[in-house]
């Protein structure tokens, strides 16, 4: 892990070249019309969703065969004008050329946000038109405090339409083919683990990888 820098925070106008020179990867930051915009340490449960987002996107994409990469922050995304560093982010197969050493330049296919108190105005109103206008498919505002989740797809319009689970709880997301979320699980406590909840979704797909798994350990 880097060693954090020891120099503030820069104020005034600032290129996002200089941004990512001063930035290191102990520097909670982003980087908003030229200004460096300072971030907060995340809460455990924070951080446990962001893991179970990244595990079973990041499993169900490689059993699946659907091609992408799945990243957490602190990784920047750089739009139009605005460094973000979304808590989870999918980029199809199909963009990875936006991929560079160290930030994502363009907008990513799907993003999520897992709302802390402090980032309530940013996620929901700030970054929510960012997403909008860069032409980001997907964004999920999950909010653990109040157990509610939010989710949004652009529409024909490039404006973002709040879509609602099913009657089961169930989001299907359009972004990545056949991979649902049963809402519920988000609550839970503890979360559940990422091969439970691969079993529900793929069924037994997951089951035969997993044997196969074991298989090749002799197990």
């Amino acid at each position: 892990m880097a060693t954090a820098h020891t120099d503030p925070a820069p104020y005034g106008p600032m290129t996002y070249a200089r941004f990512l020179d001063w930035l290191d990867e102990d520097t909670l930051a982003e980087w908003v019309d030229g200004t460096v915009v300072m971030t907060s340490p995340a809460s455990a449960r924070h951080q446990l969703l962001v893991a179970f987002f990244a595990g079973t996107l990041a499993r169900f994409i490689e059993v699946a065969h659907v091609g992408g990469t799945v990243l957490t922050g602190p990784f920047q995304m750089k739009l139009a004008n605005a460094g973000r560093e979304p808590d989870v982010l999918f980029l199809a197969r199909a963009h990875k050329r936006r991929l560079r050493q160290t930030h994502l330049n363009g907008p990513a296919d799907l993003v999520i946000e897992v709302i802390s108190p402090e980032s309530v105005k940013r996620d929901r109103e700030q970054k929510f038109s960012e997403y909008q206008q860069a032409g980001i498919p997907e964004y999920w505002l999950i909010d653990p405090a109040d157990q509610h989740a939010d989710f949004f797809q652009l529409d024909a319009q490039g404006i973002y339409q709040r879509v609602a689970p099913d009657a089961q709880g169930i989001y299907q997301a359009p972004t990545i083919l056949g991979f649902w979320l049963n809402i519920a699980w988000l609550w839970q406590e503890p979360l559940p683990a990422v091969d439970e909840a691969l079993l529900d979704i793929m069924g037994q797909t997951y089951a035969s990888y997993l044997r196969e798994q074991m298989r090749r350990r002799g197990l």
